[in-house]
């Protein structure tokens, strides 16, 4: 990856066709697809470099949980053919460099501006133009504004009496130190045991004279099985990309679980076989690793007793890799059916927990009573440590947009609008908001997809979009309210016909103090989805008014 520095951005004009916010794969891709329709763009990117959550998740183990050959654009043949990647599961150093890559092969640095957070973002209906400022000082106006800011942005600290009192040094997963951390010879307190907690203990631990872990809720994981990435798998994929990656795009998840080895998504409940082969496919698949897991039977998600067997399995495995039987009982998630929280993928995180050097504290029966000067305390014992760090995760979907200062129609805030949880049309659009639109945005499948599958669609069909406005000599868009009132039903609906909602997950807004708990994503499927938003489309964007300057709206209801 080439150094940013050396490909300075363009000068800025005050008037552009759009603004984009955010320069990970989203907003790289919406930059490219951009361009190809002719129109003028900038991209704002708060980081000193592209790669949008690869840039600042750098804590040790950040590594994806989507297999290498399918994380990945699927837009460009050359991209996917010349890139070669080096194990079965990045890490994040790797996906940066690819980041920097697509970047670099595609000249899209020089309308990046890089070390830029945008403040605000206000519709002018006089004008039908945003007026984006940022905090250098800079405003310009666009017809659109795209909102590429990433499900997974928004990191949150812990509110922790005595927090700013530790001499220590504290660290949180996701915003990390870019030199790295040396943890040789410390004693290292991580709070937390979400996916990037999961993660990164066992790489702490071998580090680590002393690392003792604060668990709230115990989370299901799966071993990853990682290693090099196999070159016969490789060419297997490369030899009909196009194939491979339109069979995923109609999956519910956007992966394509059968290529790793694994039987496919199977369309039988786990009720419908004897507990034999129940355990033969669990065992199998914990064998091969990773996600395809949870796609062993059609009901996993969707029936507490087919979910039961799944959940046992797991638990029986954690009893079965930690020795010490009482700190195995604490690592048994009981509080939610797996799968309802995010699914983990592992290297060694049980094990580790055998190391002499890992302690294991359970918050919920000894909670956290404040941060002290030399370390923790909870309710009873004091720990002293060199080192803290805090796996506490984001503030998802939602927290990244909320941060800056949206305000559409008649100066409502989006803050305002989503007081009681977001309200979206397909997760691209929200009614007051005209020509603000967002990539995998909440009421999308974003996070319980494959994030790389989700964003070029959204992306094709917003450049779609822009490019039928144009056709149609209209330059304004917006969802009715009636559109975006019955969206929100359909999201609601098809998520309390499964057992999403019965675990107080991220999904839900739980991780928040005070955050009200809707459930955000779309459960229905990428295919399904996909499909729906193609419909809209070819109804001449159904539910959405489309107008020109000067020209009466009209709404296709």
């Amino acid at each position: 990856m080439s150094d940013p520095q050396s490909h300075p951005a363009r000068a800025l004009p005050s008037e552009l066709d759009v603004v984009v916010v955010g320069a990970g794969f989203a907003g790289m891709y919406m930059l490219h697809r951009l361009r190809g329709l002719g129109l003028s763009a900038v991209v704002f990117e708060a980081g000193a470099d592209v790669g949008g959550t690869w840039y600042w998740n750098r804590y040790p183990g950040a590594r994806c949980d989507v297999e290498s050959m399918q994380y990945s654009y699927s837009f460009s043949p050359e991209l996917q053919q010349e890139w070669r990647w080096s194990e079965r599961f990045a890490a994040q150093p790797e996906i940066l460099r690819y980041a920097g890559h697509v970047a670099d092969r595609l000249d899209l640095r020089r309308d990046i501006r890089l070390a830029t957070r945008v403040t605000e973002a206000r519709f002018d209906a006089a004008s039908r133009t945003w007026l984006v400022r940022t905090d250098r000082g800079e405003a310009v106006r666009a017809r659109f504004c795209i909102m590429a800011t990433g499900c997974l942005s928004a990191a949150r600290m812990p509110d922790i009496a005595g927090l700013e009192s530790f001499r220590g040094a504290t660290y949180h997963t996701g915003h990390w130190p870019h030199a790295g951390v040396d943890f040789t010879g410390q004693r290292v307190g991580v709070v937390g045991t979400g996916s990037s907690a999961i993660q990164a203990i066992p790489v702490i631990a071998r580090q680590a004279t002393q690392l003792t872990v604060f668990q709230r809720t115990p989370n299901f994981s799966i071993p990853s099985r990682n290693g090099p990435l196999d070159r016969d798998y490789e060419q297997w994929w490369k030899s009909d990309y196009p194939a491979h990656r339109a069979r995923a795009r109609g999956m519910r998840t956007g992966i394509l679980y059968d290529a790793n080895g694994a039987a496919e998504a199977r369309d039988i409940s786990a009720l419908a076989v004897d507990e034999a082969e129940r355990e033969r496919e669990y065992a199998q698949r914990w064998a091969r690793g990773g996600t395809a897991f949870m796609a062993a039977f059609n009901d996993l998600i969707t029936d507490q007793r087919a979910n039961d067997t799944a959940a046992d399995f797991v638990r029986a495995r954690i009893r079965e890799i930690v020795r010490d039987q009482a700190v195995a009982e604490r690592l048994l998630p009981h509080d939610h059916p797996i799968g309802t929280k995010r699914i983990c993928v592992d290297t060694d995180y049980y094990a580790t927990f055998n190391r002499p050097n890992v302690a294991l504290v359970d918050i919920r029966q000894d909670p956290i009573q404040a941060i002290t000067p030399a370390g923790l305390r909870t309710g009873t014992a004091e720990f002293a440590f060199d080192s803290l760090v805090f796996a506490t995760g984001f503030d998802a979907m939602t927290g990244a947009l909320l941060k800056m200062g949206i305000a559409g129609r008649g100066g409502q805030t989006l803050r305002a609008k989503w007081e009681a949880g977001p309200r979206t049309y397909l997760g691209l659009m929200t009614a007051g908001f005209p020509n603000l639109f967002m990539v995998t945005g909440p009421g999308s499948p974003s996070v319980l997809s494959n994030m790389m599958v989700s964003i070029e669609q959204h992306v094709d069909w917003i450049a779609d979009c822009l490019a039928a406005l144009r056709a149609r000599g209209q330059d304004c868009i917006e969802p009715t309210a009636a559109a975006e009132e019955g969206w929100v039903a359909h999201v609601n609906t098809v998520a309390h016909g499964t057992l999403y909602p019965a675990a107080a997950s991220w999904y839900m807004g739980a991780n928040i103090p005070g955050k009200v708990r809707v459930f955000m994503p779309y459960i229905g499927g990428v295919g399904a989805y996909r499909q729906i938003c193609d419909e809209v489309a070819a109804k001449g964007y159904e539910g959405m008014r489309l107008s020109s300057a000067g020209a009466t709206a009209e709404a296709a209801d």
